[in-house]
């Protein structure tokens, strides 16, 4: 199957040396918001109540329950303001500029208890090597407005190409979310199978965190802004539990490779923002390196997948 996507305009370019900095320091603040969703939302399977959402102008909890009914915190990057709104009416609003981890840690704390909303979190990042706390991090304090505003644009388009790809599957499928962890966007569809227990390890993340988060087969992709290691923003592709023949499979673009290393499937998000269709080209090697993962870890496809493209012609929803 190939799936079709609207174009959306030019890409913007993204250098991780020029924003890496402002990366750092942003990373953490999502950590210590969502670490507030983690402690007042029920457990969902496979850590999905701890994800941040895409929103028009940011990052968004969407709405977590409290004793007093519902409450949200929302990072706008367009504003650059972080908005913590209730049900009963009530706002706070700290201005989005550069300062250190442990300042916005302070400030978050004073807005959310002004609001009479009662929350502790574990203050130590997760899956950070070397992690500094978040009310002792005086290093993290940059933020450079004209670079977070292009990242965020960046996020924009490509959560659009993940949620047309979303569409077509009918099994068992994540939201489109980002997982601050690892400072990531992700997708992950499932096969309906149980899977192996997982073996693998994250810093400051419990084992049997991990564990349940993979307990099922699944076909995962997403976007990573990248970090000293790899400083490059990539697009990725994985399975678990993996096979012999997964990395072996022809996959598209011509760009994307297997990272024996990482073990997934690997695209630089430079060589879709340079292509002449970006859409298309991440919509070729989600939907390719799902087929690798379906195909030689034997999915019942037929059951799994869809195609509404005639219900969205009849209806107008989506037309070339």
């Amino acid at each position: 199957m190939r799936i079709s996507m609207l174009k959306q305009g030019p890409w913007p370019v993204l250098q991780y040396n020029d924003w890496k900095d402002t990366l750092a320091t942003v990373h953490m603040w999502t950590q210590i918001v969502g670490k507030i969703r983690l402690r007042k939302m029920p457990w969902l399977n496979h850590s999905w109540h701890v994800t941040l959402y895409v929103t028009p102008w940011g990052l968004s909890t969407d709405s977590v329950p409290y004793q007093s009914g519902l409450f949200s915190i929302n990072f706008d990057f367009i504003h650059h303001e972080l908005v913590i709104m209730t049900s009963s009416g009530k706002k706070a609003v700290i201005p989005l500029q550069p300062m250190t981890v442990a300042s916005f840690y302070q400030q978050v704390f004073e807005k959310v208890q002004a609001l009479d909303i009662d929350v502790k979190i574990n203050p130590l990042p997760s899956e950070v090597e070397g992690a500094i706390p978040f009310d002792k991090d005086e290093i993290h304090k940059s933020y450079d407005q004209a670079q977070m505003r292009n990242f965020w644009e960046a996020i924009v388009k490509i959560h659009n190409v993940f949620t047309r790809f979303r569409a077509h599957f009918t099994g068992k499928c994540s939201p489109v979310h980002f997982f601050w962890g690892a400072f990531d966007l992700a997708v992950t569809r499932f096969s309906g199978r149980d899977a192996p227990l997982h073996q693998g390890e994250a810093p400051n993340m419990p084992a049997r965190v991990m564990q349940e988060a993979y307990s099922k087969e699944v076909s995962s992709v997403g976007f990573w802004p990248g970090n000293d290691q790899y400083p490059q923003p990539a697009f990725y592709a994985y399975i678990y539990p993996s096979n012999d023949e997964f990395s072996k499979q022809p996959v598209l673009p011509s760009e994307a490779f297997f990272s024996n290393e990482l073990g997934e499937y690997l695209l630089p998000y430079e060589a879709v923002q340079k292509s002449d269709n970006p859409e298309q080209a991440l919509l070729d090697f989600m939907q390719s390196t799902y087929e690798a993962a379906a195909n030689t870890a034997h999915w019942d496809r037929k059951a799994l997948e869809c195609d509404l493209t005639s219900l969205e012609t009849e209806y107008g929803c989506y037309k070339e």
